[in-house]
């Protein structure tokens, strides 16, 4: 009973902070700012919380965290405006939004996709702020009993999504998700030390980078085809899209079970330390696409295929405070970033957070709320507008994206290196959207490879052979049979079903 007092008095002292006219007006320019830093590809939240740190040196520890999770929390809001008008994702994780954002954005449906992309990032902020809540009190042996198998099996099981993905081209998707494989093992061998693939430049000692990589293959590939047609983004006039921006507000909440799903994944993945917004946003989608009833829209505008990744992708930053916070140990980049921060401005984080500062922990969930609501008004607002700049014509938009694309890319290492990339994967990227090959397996491959080889080398170490015996490594071993086997039945009854008729 005490406890629950504390909890509720925690929760209307952190409320009555955010509240505060100060600490409100900090979070509200942080929100402004943060939307339009995600609608920059490449930047991302690892660059807004690095440029506004020297901002919070001297501020109140309230203020600081509401500036800054007010801008973290909706980076991705605004990148998946940009993925969804340009076919270029604000970063890596909103690289899942494009599959199906952009293709809509194709059949003028702009404004619907962006209200179904904003409302669902809203709903999975908040569901992850309520994960956040939730779990601190409970989760410590739940996270502490991950480790290097079970991080091997998730990857994995990330992997097993290109059978889902790959539809009735199964063999082109296979080739292009070895393809990524083969990328991630780029780069410094995490059991030997030695380099692969290195091609005798010291850029590629870190492996292949997945912003540039994203960028080439989506935005610059899609401005190289604008260019061979030299038309705009959609044929016709200007229009106004405000009914269609309503309408993708209202079918993100018709589709209130898919959110819910898709925010569950980005909370636990989040949670997990490691795996990052990545892994979150294409479970999602592979979820998405296995569960759904129309799998032959996705890649063509499926409105799931966009309601997934971006549920998935705001809920996630609820999740990865869970460890931050409650252990100490970074969720992800953005919160090792995060975790220094804290130590700037006076708060220790570990377990007596959650006894001793729970008004604090509270105020970051109540900012992780607002944030996002705030952060999808200011995006549908605007999205009338914003959906009016995919009618102008290549001539004027090719060589706006091309630069945005080119300064996203260099801006992330500051490496002139991410430029060549961007250039050979913008290549790469057309030739496989013309020739029909699925160019969003590639990077799950990329993505995924790199933690399953880290952790198989460090689950042989730990445990030899054995590691496949773990309980929770036996579970997600029966979620990829499942993952791999269900399309594959479901080919071959199909085929035997058309060979039935035909034979009749």
């Amino acid at each position: 009973m005490q406890g629950g007092i504390a909890l509720l008095e925690a929760a209307l002292q952190g409320l009555t902070s955010v509240f505060q006219i100060t600490t409100l007006i900090y979070m509200l320019i942080g929100v402004c700012f943060g939307v339009f830093i995600g609608f920059i590809p490449g930047l991302g939240g690892n660059f807004v919380l690095s440029i506004l740190i020297p901002f919070v040196i001297k501020m109140a520890p309230e203020q600081a965290l509401a500036f800054l999770l007010g801008a973290h929390a909706v980076v991705a809001t605004g990148g998946s405006i940009s993925a969804i008008l340009f076919n270029t994702p604000g970063s890596g994780p909103n690289a899942a939004t494009i599959f199906d954002g952009f293709p809509l954005t194709q059949q003028g449906k702009a404004g619907q996709a962006i209200g179904l992309a904003l409302t669902s990032s809203a709903l999975g902020g908040i569901f992850g702020a309520l994960v956040l809540v939730a779990t601190l009190p409970v989760l410590r042996q739940v996270v502490l009993a991950f480790g290097p198998p079970e991080f091997f099996m998730l990857a994995m099981l990330g992997i097993a999504f290109i059978a889902v993905l790959g539809g009735s081209s199964l063999g082109k998707a296979l080739l292009v998700g070895g393809m990524g494989l083969l990328l991630s093992f780029v780069g410094l061998d995490p059991s030997t030390g030695i380099v692969r693939f290195g091609l005798g430049t010291l850029y590629l000692w870190d492996g292949v980078h997945l912003v540039p990589v994203v960028i080439g293959l989506f935005a610059i590939a899609e401005m190289f085809e604008l260019g061979v047609k030299k038309g705009a983004l959609v044929q016709g006039e200007v229009k106004q899209v405000k009914g269609d921006v309503l309408e993708g507000v209202k079918l993100a909440f018709k589709n209130w079970f898919l959110v819910l799903r898709c925010s569950v994944i980005g909370s636990l993945v989040g949670i997990i330390p490691g795996l990052g917004g990545d892994v979150a946003c294409f479970m999602a989608y592979g979820h998405a696409a296995q569960t759904s009833k129309h799998k032959e829209l996705f890649g063509k505008g499926a409105i799931e295929g966009v309601i997934a990744p971006e549920s998935a992708n705001n809920a996630k930053e609820g999740g990865s405070l869970v460890p931050t916070l409650g252990f100490g140990i970074p969720g992800s980049s953005a919160m090792a970033i995060l975790l220094g921060v804290f130590m700037i401005i006076g708060i220790q984080p570990g377990p007596q957070m959650l006894t001793q500062e729970l008004d604090i922990v509270f105020l970051m969930v109540w900012t992780i709320v607002i944030a996002n609501i705030i952060g999808a008004v200011i995006g549908l607002f605007a999205a009338n507008t914003l959906a009016k700049l995919t009618f102008l014509r290549g001539s004027i938009l090719v060589p706006i994206i091309f630069v945005l694309a080119i300064l996203g890319a260099y801006t992330t290492n500051s490496t002139f290196g991410d430029v060549i990339l961007v250039a050979v994967f913008g290549l790469l990227g057309y030739g496989m959207k013309v020739f029909g090959y699925p160019r969003a397996v590639l990077i799950i491959g990329l993505v995924l490879g790199s933690i399953a080889e880290k952790n198989l080398h460090l689950s042989l170490k730990l445990y030899h052979e054995s590691f496949i015996l773990r309980p929770i490594t036996l579970l997600l071993l029966l979620a990829i049979i499942l993952t791999i086997g269900t399309p594959i039945i479901k080919n071959f009854l199909k085929k035997r079903g058309e060979s039935d008729v035909s034979a009749h």
